[in-house]
């Protein structure tokens, strides 16, 4: 993943991210997402085959994004 990959989050269309993409948004690191999805913490994580797909709404409505 680059920097050049990253859509701006205001003109995401997928409904969730993969736990890099997340990261990236919200400026922390994959771990930090990760602990999140096991203690909790702002955004909470949907769990699709096992792996995890952070939904765009919230971390738009956490960092004041216009949907």
């Amino acid at each position: 993943m680059t920097a050049k990959s990253i859509v701006p989050l205001e003109q995401e269309s997928r409904t969730a991210l993969p736990t890099a993409e997340a990261a990236h948004h919200l400026n922390r690191s994959k771990a930090t997402l990760q602990l999140w999805a096991c203690k909790g913490g702002p955004v909470k994580p949907l769990r699709v085959g096992g792996r995890l797909a952070w939904p765009v709404a919230d971390i738009k409505r956490l960092l004041g994004v216009a949907a």
